[in-house]
């Protein structure tokens, strides 16, 4: 879980320093050995399902358009907060219409490192 996890991890706070517009919360940029259990495991959950439906849908997940990958990596994380949280922050849950833009480039960004053997 802990390479899984970490690689998603790295590939967010990639994707937050190249897409988010100012200084960023340092939440978002917290090293891995400073974030939360929770996070972890919901980081690795979520690189473990982009891997796993790459594989199933035998590599051709490669046509998707970055805006489809981006879209997979926001509805896992979103499953990902239902399951560690009880009553979740509306903004870990929002649709991919109330992502500000950042983050939708930071999701796709994701997809597209763990799809590049990251």
């Amino acid at each position: 879980m802990s390479d899984d996890g970490r690689i998603f991890r790295e590939a967010w706070i990639a994707g937050v320093h190249k897409h988010f517009p100012g200084e960023p919360k340092p939440s978002y940029v917290t090293p891995w050995e400073e974030t939360p259990d929770w996070e972890r495991a919901a980081a690795a959950a979520v690189r473990g399902q982009v891997r796993d439906f790459m594989r199933v849908s035998a590599g051709r997940s490669t046509c998707l358009t970055r805006e489809q990958k981006g879209q997979f990596v926001a509805v896992c994380w979103t499953a990902q907060m239902y399951k560690h949280f009880e009553d979740p922050k509306p903004g870990y849950v929002a649709g991919w219409g109330d992502l500000p833009e950042w983050q939708r480039e930071t999701d796709a960004d994701i997809f597209e490192a763990i799809e590049q053997g990251a």
